[in-house]
């Protein structure tokens, strides 16, 4: 096997300067049809993301992926069209998943994006609900995942996948590493240069992100879109209640395949953590994490997000 390595494990080298103010630099990602102010996207997680903030997000130019846990997704592609907001949901590979596709094809809201979100996206479940979506919804953007290996997203990409979401077991609150053995805890970084040398299409890195230079180096390394969990919960717009223990306010986050989650006791994938309360807004994060892009941009010598793919690395 090739040689591992994680985030932590690499540092970046400066380029030529060419800008005179970190501010000149454009953090702008094109995805799909559409143009976002940051190639950073919220995890579509429950306790990451709800209907109030997926609207704040599109309105604010940002890419997002509403979660499918309890929701109404006709409900919510008709509410979004109606805004005049792009519209981008998550589904399963089960049946019920094809009744909602046929539904909104049926009513003819057919959503921008649709991301299918499964632990093990590499198997006969995601080729299956691929091709449908193709079928039925030639024009929607899919974004196919997890897949953490360069086989996984050879496959989704010739299955009809327009973006294939790379990262297993690398979350914070996923516990598929430690009750499998699968994944790619700890190598996060390789997985992604791996995956990105034989993709054809856009790579949304998800996992394992714990810093802004985590998004950075996740670019520098190939991908497009970065899906980031843990450090955009806990703030004051975030779902996911707020708790008070030990004197500390603190706001729960849990994995899509905890009991939590699920309320399942089988094949449980995902526990519950407590995190610290940021009393701010999620969008102060995100202006933040525009800010260590911009001056990521002049470090790499350029002044767009093209400079990061001709930076070095040792």
């Amino acid at each position: 096997m090739k040689n591992k390595f994680d985030f932590k494990d690499i540092t970046l080298l400066p380029n030529y300067g060419i800008v005179s103010s970190r501010s000149e630099c454009d953090t702008s990602v094109n995805f799909g049809k559409f143009n976002f102010k940051i190639p950073v996207v919220p995890a579509n997680m429950e306790c990451v993301i709800d209907e109030q903030l997926a609207i704040k997000l599109a309105t604010g130019g940002y890419f997002y992926v509403m979660h499918r846990f309890g929701i109404n997704a006709l409900s919510f592609v008709r509410k979004m069209k109606t805004l005049n907001l792009i519209s981008s949901i998550s589904i399963g590979v089960n049946e019920d998943s094809y009744g909602l596709l046929t539904q909104l094809r049926n009513f003819d809201l057919i959503p921008d994006f649709i991301t299918i979100d499964i632990a093990h996206g590499h198997c006969i479940k995601m080729k299956k609900t691929i091709e449908f979506i193709r079928e039925i919804m030639p024009e929607t953007f899919i974004i196919a995942g997890n897949v953490c290996t360069p086989e996984g997203v050879m496959a989704l990409e010739d299955w009809g996948a327009d973006s294939v979401k790379c990262g297993i077991a690398g979350g914070s609150a996923c516990t598929t590493d430690p009750m499998t053995g699968f994944g790619n805890r700890g190598w996060q970084a390789s997985m992604i240069e791996e995956c990105c040398a034989v993709a054809k299409k856009p790579i949304v890195a998800d996992g394992g992100v714990k810093r802004p230079s985590d998004i950075t180096k996740s670019l520098v390394l190939g991908a497009t879109m970065v899906m980031a969990g843990g450090i955009l919960t806990g703030f004051s717009d975030s779902p996911g209640n707020l708790i008070e223990h030990d004197g500390k306010k603190l706001k729960e986050y849990w994995g899509s395949a905890s009991e939590h989650q699920s309320g399942k006791t089988n094949r449980v994938e995902g526990k519950k953590n407590l995190i610290e309360y940021k009393d701010r807004s999620v969008f102060d994060e995100l202006g933040f994490i525009k800010e260590c892009l911009q001056s990521s941009i002049s470090y790499a010598g350029g002044n767009n997000l093209d400079a990061l793919l001709l930076v070095e690395y040792a």
